[in-house]
Order: structure tokens, then C-alpha cells, then sequence
């Protein structure tokens, strides 16, 4: 039981603070800074919308606002089996820029993704969302450091605006911690996945895009670090959302992205071999022990409640795990209680990690489909 507590613990140490450091360590130490240059090449930009007519609006308008040279830049949105005014928008907007794709059947983004890229010719493809907004300077400074030789995909910073819940607090604590992490890897290396939200490739690199894929954006990015090429992170480059004001809308978008994680193994096993990538020790610091994590606390909490009498030390350290925990219980009943940040951070944490077990059942039991549910928003 000392040794499953022990072995428990440090894997949940370097999971959360170990991996952290040693990027840290790495940037500082042995940094590979991506510096970039001035390029003006062809950009296709591409989008897939469901459902999406109360924002596609806003989102076409955002994209027309970019700075960049409008003889470059196309837009190419496609309607992923819509049954409101998306398609009808998309054929009204005047914008000779835009390019509509409308499928009547709704397969998933990955899918539209596959057909839409498959017709580009542009020098540069920008993958984004249409629920976001981008900063109109993103799409240079994207570009710039995509102008590296070496450097074949570039993410971009998902900032959240400020919430008024404490659940989109905790949400945007976590995306802080996240966006530390891949900027240390950037300096370092390359980042082992980017936002969906926003992030470019050179269209040379671009994979096939299977059907049926939940997170394109880790697996696109890892096709094109398979060729040896750098994954970059610019954080001049934002795309901003408004975080979940409900914890029912955090579990939906959390969980699908863990199940994506099952998935991407379920499809590429040998990713799970460190040797057999070039990203492949920094998968397993970022991805793959964060989805051993939450049954690492389990063995902890366990193994430490197996261990109480033995003397006052193993006491004390389950009476500290079971108030941890019981801080997160009571934030779940009361929501008042995360308005206090030790509460917040606590509870953010074991959600996450419930996340994670709850991503494996949705996966294992295809609930998890490449279809998502449309995000709606109650305060605009």
C-alpha cells in the first residue's frame, strides 16, 4: 500500500507539476524561440458550422475584418448538415471572398474538413471555429512565424473573455495552467496540439483528414510533426470565446475532448510508444498521464485509507485528502463556494480529472460521435 500511495503520487506529481517544469526547464535552458518574418502568401481560411445561423453573421463580418491582403484570402465555410438559415446565409453574404460548401448530410467536421481541404491551393490553410472571434492582427502573426523554415503548423492563443459565472472562472484558472504549458513546449519544441479555435498549417504537410475524427486539431498537428517538422504556438495570435457559464456545458465540451484523446489512441496505438514519434515522451507528459490521473487519485486515496493507524503521518495525509475532496463536493452543491479561489481551483481540478473517467465511458460506449452539439450562449 506505501508503495501504490508513493508510485500514485509521483505520477500525479509530474503529470501537474513535473512535466510543467521540466518545459520550463527546457525553454529557458536550450530555448528554440521561433522568430519568423515578414510573408504575404495565400491563405485559405476554413470553417465547418452546424446549426450555426445565430452566429455565422458575426463570424463571416470578423473574418472580412482580418488584416491581410484581400486578393489573398479566401473563405471557405461549409455547412455540415444544417437544418436552420446556415446555407441560406452563406449563399447571401455578398463577400466574393467566401466560399460556401453546403452538405445535406451531417457526417462531422472532420469529414467537411477532408473534402473542403482536399479542393484548396493556397500556400497556408487556417483551421478555425465560427463561434469564436479573432483578433484582426492573428492571421499575420500566424503567418509570420509559419514563414521558418522548419515550422509546419502554428496554434494560436484561446483567450476567454471575462465570465460572469464561477464555473467559466475555473474553466479559464485551467486554460491559464494549459496555455503556460504549451508555450514553454513552443520555446522548447514544438506543442503537442493546438486550439481548434484557430491555428494554421502549410498545405503541403496536410494529411489526408479522415472521416470520423473528434480532435483534428491534435491529430492534424501530429501528422505534420510525424514529418519532422516544428508545431509552434503564438500567443499574438488570439481567438476569443466566452467560457462555459454552466457546469453542464464544461462536462459536454471537456468530455468530448477527453474522449477524442481515447480515440486517437484506439486509432494510432503506437503512439502510446514515446520512441515512435518525434512528440512522443512530450504525449505522454501532457496527454496520456493526464488520463491515467484520475485512477492515480483513486489508488492514492485508497491506499492511504488502507494505511490510517499505522501511524499519525498516514492519518493526517487521509484526513487532508478527505477534506480535498470534500471542498470539491460542497462546491457541487454550493455554487457560492467557488467564488473563493482555493475552492475554485480545488474543485476545478477534480472536475477536470471526473472528466477524464467520464471521457473513457463516453468513448467506450460511442457516445462520443464526431458530430458535436452546438454551444449555446444565454448572455450574448
Amino acid at each position: 500500500m506505501k508503495w501504490l500511495f508513493l508510485l500514485s503520487l509521483l505520477a500525479l506529481g509530474w503529470t501537474y507539476f513535473g512535466y510543467p517544469l521540466a518545459m520550463l526547464a527546457l525553454a529557458l535552458y536550450r530555448p528554440r524561440r521561433v522568430r519568423g518574418a515578414p510573408w504575404e502568401p495565400r491563405v485559405d481560411i476554413v470553417i465547418v458550422a452546424h446549426n450555426a445561423a445565430d452566429t455565422l453573421p458575426a463570424r463571416l463580418a470578423n473574418l472580412a475584418a482580418l488584416d491581410y491582403p484581400a486578393d489573398q484570402l479566401r473563405f471557405h465555410v461549409a455547412s455540415d448538415g444544417s437544418e436552420d438559415r446556415t446555407a441560406a446565409i452563406l449563399h447571401e453574404w455578398s463577400d466574393p471572398r467566401l466560399r460556401a460548401h453546403v452538405f445535406a448530410l451531417r457526417r462531422g467536421k472532420s469529414a467537411c474538413l477532408a473534402d473542403m481541404v482536399a479542393l484548396l491551393d493556397a500556400d497556408v490553410v487556417v483551421f478555425a471555429d465560427v463561434r469564436q472571434r479573432i483578433e484582426p492582427a492573428a492571421l499575420r502573426a500566424l503567418v509570420r512565424m509559419l514563414a521558418e523554415p522548419g515550422v509546419g503548423a502554428v496554434g494560436a492563443e484561446l483567450a476567454f473573455e471575462r465570465s460572469t459565472s464561477s464555473y467559466g472562472d475555473g474553466a479559464d484558472f485551467y486554460w491559464r495552467y494549459e496555455t503556460f504549458i504549451r508555450s514553454q513546449e513552443a520555446i522548447s519544441g514544438s506543442v503537442v496540439g493546438v486550439s481548434g479555435a484557430l491555428y494554421a498549417a502549410r498545405r503541403t504537410l496536410l494529411p489526408a483528414i479522415p472521416p470520423g475524427l473528434i480532435l483534428d486539431d491534435v491529430w492534424i498537428p501530429l501528422q505534420i510533426a510525424a514529418t519532422g517538422a516544428r508545431i509552434a504556438f503564438c500567443s499574438e495570435a488570439r481567438a476569443w470565446d466566452r467560457p462555459p457559464g454552466d457546469a453542464a456545458t464544461e462536462a459536454a465540451r471537456k468530455r468530448r475532448t477527453l474522449a477524442g484523446n481515447f480515440q486517437l489512441i484506439a486509432r494510432e496505438p503506437t503512439l502510446l510508444l514515446p520512441w515512435t514519434h518525434p512528440l512522443g515522451w512530450r504525449l505522454w507528459g501532457h496527454k496520456w498521464l493526464r488520463l491515467l490521473a484520475p485512477w492515480c487519485m483513486l489508488t492514492l486515496l485508497v491506499s492511504n485509507l488502507a494505511l490510517v493507524g499505522h501511524s499519525p503521518t498516514w492519518t493526517a495525509l487521509a484526513l487532508a485528502q478527505l477534506a480535498f475532496y470534500g471542498a470539491a463536493l460542497a462546491a457541487l452543491a454550493r455554487a457560492s463556494l467557488l467564488r473563493l479561489m482555493p475552492v475554485r481551483v480545488i474543485a476545478t481540478f477534480v472536475r477536470m480529472n471526473g472528466y477524464a473517467m467520464l471521457g473513457l465511458y463516453d468513448f467506450l460506449t460511442g457516445r462520443a460521435a464526431a458530430t458535436w452539439s452546438v454551444t449555446r450562449h444565454s448572455n450574448p
